[in-house]
């Protein structure tokens, strides 16, 4: 198993905000790649959300830890998805932004 892909994404909603956002943001995320990914599961507890997606035959899991003025996502990739990490990275930033810019 390879480093955990650890991504920040700042934001100046307050936690209780960013929360929300992100909650009514993973449906739409699950509808929007559903023809990419074969399961996206999500669990929150709190402030917390352990996930789990599949993926190219891999599953990749990993946690979102919402706090006051940051996102932290913490990404397991299998080694064999190690090579796509940057990219994961850059995705994981957009769509994490997309889902917190102010509406």
């Amino acid at each position: 198993m390879s480093k955990p892909l650890i991504v920040s994404i700042p934001h100046n909603l307050g936690k209780a905000e960013a929360l929300r956002r992100l909650q009514g943001g993973m449906s739409g995320l699950k509808s929007q790649f559903s023809d990419k990914v074969a399961s996206i599961d999500e669990s929150w507890a709190g402030d917390r959300m352990d996930f789990r997606v599949g993926a190219l035959g891999q599953q990749v899991s990993g946690n979102v830890l919402v706090m006051d003025e940051q996102v932290r996502v913490e990404v397991q990739l299998p080694w064999i998805l190690a090579m796509i990490a940057e990219k994961a990275k850059t995705f994981i930033q957009k769509q994490g932004a997309l889902m917190l810019e102010k509406k």
